[in-house]
Formats: C-alpha cells, sequence, structure tokens
C-alpha cells in the first residue's frame, strides 16, 4: 500500500463521519467499503477511535455521567484576577506523516495567558490528565480553579475526586460554548496557526520537540497585546512583584493596627 494509504483514509473516514454525525465506526467501514476500501474493520475502529469520534448516546440508555457547566463558569462572569487564580485546558488534535492521530494537551494561566504546559501522546485520558496535573503543580505551584468544556476526560469521577483533594475548584462551561473559555481557544488558534499547520510531524518525539520549542517562543519571545505588549514571562514575573508587594504593605498596615 502506498505511504499516504492511511492519512487519505482518516481523511475520507472523517469526512464521512461529518456526513452522518450518528453512524458508529461499523457503519462508516461499510460505506468505505462500498466505495472501494480494502481495509478491515478493525483497522477503522482502531482509528475511529484515534480520531476520537464517539456516536451521541441513545435517549433509551443513560451515557453515565452527564456533562455540567453554565454560564456561570464562562470568562466573563469568573474572571482570573492574579496569576495562578485560574488554568484553563483542553486537547487538540493533529497527524504524523504517516496519518495516525496525536492529541496535545494544552494548559494555560488565563491571568498571564502563560502556557504552563504542552502534553503530546497518541491517548490521554483521564489518568494521563491528572498525571500532567501533576506534574505541573509540582513545578508551578496549584491554581485556585481550572476552567475546561465538558469532555469527558476533565469530567470524569476520578479526576474531579483528585482535583477536590488538591483543593483545586473545577469551573466547566456551558455545552457547546467554546467562547465561555476563550483564552484556550484563542492559545490553541494561536498553536496551529504558528506551529502544526508549519510543521510536518514524523513521530510523538518529534512532536513533543516542535511544540515545546513553539511553546517557549509564545511565552518569552511573542508579544501580546492583552498584555500591554508584553510576553506571557515577563507579564507574569512583574504580576507576582505587584502581587508580593501588595502582600507585604497589607501585613505591614495590619502590624501598625496592631501597635508592633
Amino acid at each position: 500500500m502506498p505511504d499516504d494509504f492511511e492519512a487519505r483514509l482518516v481523511k475520507e473516514m472523517n469526512r464521512l463521519a461529518e456526513l452522518h454525525p450518528r453512524w458508529g465506526y461499523r457503519q462508516i467501514h461499510g460505506l468505505l467499503v462500498d466505495a472501494g476500501w480494502a481495509v478491515n474493520r478493525k483497522r477503522i475502529e482502531r482509528l475511529w477511535r484515534l480520531e476520537g469520534h464517539r456516536v451521541p448516546p441513545s435517549k433509551s440508555k443513560s451515557s453515565g455521567k452527564k456533562a455540567g457547566g453554565g454560564a456561570e463558569n464562562s470568562i466573563w462572569n469568573l474572571p482570573a484576577l492574579y496569576p495562578d487564580h485560574i488554568w484553563t485546558f483542553d486537547f487538540m488534535g493533529d497527524h504524523t506523516v504517516d496519518g495516525v492521530a496525536i492529541r496535545i494537551l494544552n494548559i494555560v494561566d488565563e491571568y498571564t495567558r502563560r502556557c504552563i504546559e504542552s502534553y503530546v501522546a497518541r491517548n490521554i485520558g483521564a489518568r494521563r490528565v491528572q498525571h500532567v496535573l501533576e506534574q505541573a503543580f509540582a513545578r508551578h505551584g496549584k491554581p485556585k480553579i481550572i476552567r475546561s468544556d465538558n469532555g469527558r476526560e476533565f469530567i470524569a469521577d476520578t479526576l474531579a475526586q483528585w482535583l477536590a483533594e488538591q483543593g483545586v475548584t473545577s469551573a466547566f462551561v456551558e455545552k457547546g460554548s467554546p467562547q465561555q473559555n476563550a483564552f484556550i481557544e484563542r492559545f490553541n488558534g494561536t498553536m496551529r496557526r504558528e506551529c502544526l499547520n508549519c510543521e510536518e510531524l514524523h513521530d510523538v518525539l518529534e512532536a513533543r520537540v516542535v511544540i515545546a520549542a513553539f511553546v517557549e517562543e509564545y511565552n518569552t519571545v511573542r508579544r501580546h497585546r492583552g498584555l500591554g505588549g508584553k510576553t506571557p514571562a515577563a507579564f507574569t514575573t512583574e504580576a507576582k512583584k505587584l502581587a508580593a508587594a501588595e502582600r507585604k504593605r497589607q501585613t505591614d498596615s495590619g502590624r501598625k493596627e496592631r501597635g508592633q
């Protein structure tokens, strides 16, 4: 088979999935076979899952964990007020040159726009999300709140329980309302335009190296109008100095009031 066979297969499978959003991989496999694709059902099942496709649950069966969230958790009603107040995270998808999917978990501090973490793997489930957060907490400290959409990895009971144990509050935006989580959406769009659309990724290791270089440039070189023309790294340093000075001022004022 030609080297680009799987890439073309994934592209056609995704096109059919968009045309038939309630169909599963078995029905899509049948359409592909009818169209002349020499591919077995197990291969389509594997690619289907890698692409993150899933059939909407039928009304007769419970889908288990239900999506929560509401407009009260949007960036307008619950804004970040200082560094590490609110982090936000979300997934992106891409492919290596062989057509096999990769997933990217991005974590951003909303107040400073700094990318905390960008983790790349073929598959990322709820337990891997927890592991990535554990490492991020160890390196950067913990946020008070973490904002996300209602993705199944984010609403998983195991992750929710672990975050609660860490003293971190989960804030889910309304289903189908990405504008309520605009900071991570903007970061994802920038990564897509300035990194992923400009690179051919041959494997996960190369993807990690390329994306790490983009994140370093994004944090330390790329200036943001929303930060007064500063980079996220410079803005973070300045904001933390101001916060420390304000804490010291409040402490000194308290001591004076107590006559110390």
